[in-house]
C-alpha cells in the first residue's frame, strides 16, 4: 500500500529510467544504513530443485533491472528465491540513445529500447565478487552491439569462460528486439552453431572448475509455433538445461492507442503476458519434462504466476510488475504459489 499510495506516485514524476536508477540507489543506501532488514519480511520459504539446483522458493527477479550485479544485496530484501543479473556483453557499451524507456501506465506495460547499456562483464564480476546474497544468482549474457552476429558466438564465449566460475545457472540472451539482428540467433543453422559451441565449451569448464553450471537460452514471444517447436528440438538436441520465456515483445497489438506505444523498444508487463503465456505452454508440450521453464512476461499478481504455472513453467520472473507493484509483488507471488502446493 505504501507503494502504491506514495512511492509510486514520487517516482512516476520522474522520467522513466531516472525513476529506475533514482529507486536502486535508494536501495543501496538502505542497504548500508541496515535499514532494508528493518523494513522487509523474510522470504517465502518453498524449496524445490530445478536445473540441478536447489531454490529457495520459486520467484526470482528477471535479467535487466540490475545489468551490472551492483545492487544484488539490496535487491534480495524482497524475497526473491534467485537473483538474474545482466545482461552483460564483453565490453563495456552505453546502448541507444536516451530517452529510451517509457511507461504506459493504462496498460501497466513500459517499452524499452536500452540495447544492452552495461559496464562490461568484468565490472559484473567485479561487483557480484563483493555480494554477501548467498541464494542463486543467474548471469545473463549477450553480445556487443557491433559484433556482427554470424561472429556471435565469439562474444557469447567470451562471456561465458568469464562469468562460469561465478554464477550458479547462466542465461544466453538470443532474443533481445534492441540489440540489431540478434534474434537472427533463434532461427536454424545460427541457433543451431550457437549451442553446439556454447555446450562444447560449457563440457570443457566443468572439468576445469569441477562445477557444473546449468545454461539457459532466453527466447522472444514474437514466434510462430513451429520457430518454437523447432526452438525445442534444438534444445533438446543440444541438451540445454533450461529455457527462460519470454523476453519483451515487438507487437503493439494490445497497446495500439496509447501514448507511446509508437516508440521502437521492447514492450514488457500486463500486454505481453497472455502471448508468453502461450509460448510457456507450446514448449511444455515439445519438452515435457525433459528440460524446465522459467516464465517471464507480464506477472503482476499471484494469479498471473499461477497461470504460467499452470502453463508448464517451474520458475517465474518479475520486472516490470516491480515498477508498478513495488517489492510487496514478490512475496505476494511467492505466498500464492506456496498456498498452491499446500492446499
Amino acid at each position: 500500500m505504501l507503494y502504491s499510495s506514495l512511492i509510486r506516485p514520487l517516482l512516476f514524476n520522474l522520467p522513466a529510467e531516472t525513476a529506475h536508477d533514482v529507486s536502486l540507489k535508494a536501495l543501496n543506501i538502505g542497504q548500508s544504513l541496515g535499514v532494508n532488514k528493518l523494513l522487509f519480511k523474510a522470504p517465502i520459504s518453498d524449496p524445490c530443485t530445478v536445473m540441478g539446483l536447489n531454490f529457495p522458493n520459486r520467484v526470482g527477479l528477471a535479467a535487466g533491472l540490475d545489468k551490472n550485479g551492483a545492487y544484488v544485496d539490496a535487491l534480495a530484501n524482497f524475497g526473491f528465491g534467485f537473483i538474474e543479473v545482466g545482461t552483460t556483453t564483453p565490453r563495456p557499451q552505453p546502448g541507444n540513445p536516451k530517452p529510451r524507456m517509457f511507461r504506459l501506465p493504462e496498460a501497466s506495460a513500459v517499452i524499452n529500447r536500452l540495447g544492452f547499456n552495461n559496464e562490461g562483464v568484468d565490472k559484473l564480476l567485479s561487483n557480484i565478487r563483493r555480494r554477501q546474497f548467498k541464494g542463486i544468482l543467474g548471469i545473463n549474457i549477450g553480445k556487443n552491439f557491433d559484433t556482427p552476429v554470424e561472429n556471435a558466438l565469439s562474444d557469447y564465449a567470451f562471456n561465458l569462460h568469464k562469468v562460469y566460475p561465478y554464477a550458479d545457472y547462466i542465461a544466453v540472451n538470443i532474443s533481445s528486439p534492441n540489440t540489431p539482428n540478434l534474434r537472427q540467433l533463434q532461427q536454424g543453422d545460427a541457433l543451431d552453431h550457437l549451442l553446439c559451441g556454447l555446450k562444447e565449451l560449457q563440457g570443457n569448464l566443468q572439468k576445469a572448475h569441477n562445477k557444473y553450471v546449468p545454461l539457459a537460452v532466453k527466447i522472444a514471444p514474437d514466434l510462430s509455433e513451429l520457430e518454437i517447436e523447432n526452438i525445442a528440438q534444438q534444445l533438446l538436441k543440444h541438451g540445454l538445461d533450461g529455457v527462460i520465456a519470454t523476453n519483451t515483445t515487438i507487437s503493439r497489438d494490445t497497446v495500439a492507442n496509447l501514448a507511446h506505444a509508437n516508440e521502437t523498444g521492447g514492450l514488457s508487463g500486463a500486454p505481453v503476458f497472455a502471448r508468453s503465456t502461450e509460448v510457456v505452454r507450446q514448449l511444455k508440450q515439445h519438452l515435457q519434462d525433459q528440460i524446465p521453464i522459467i516464465a517471464v512476461g507480464g506477472i503482476l499478481s499471484g494469479a498471473d504466476a499461477l497461470a504460467k504455472l499452470d502453463a508448464g513453467a517451474s520458475l517465474v520472473q518479475v520486472y516490470t510488475g516491480l515498477v508498478y507493484r513495488g517489492g510487496g509483488l514478490v512475496r505476494e507471488v511467492a505466498q500464492a504459489i506456496a498456498a498452491r502446493k499446500s492446499a
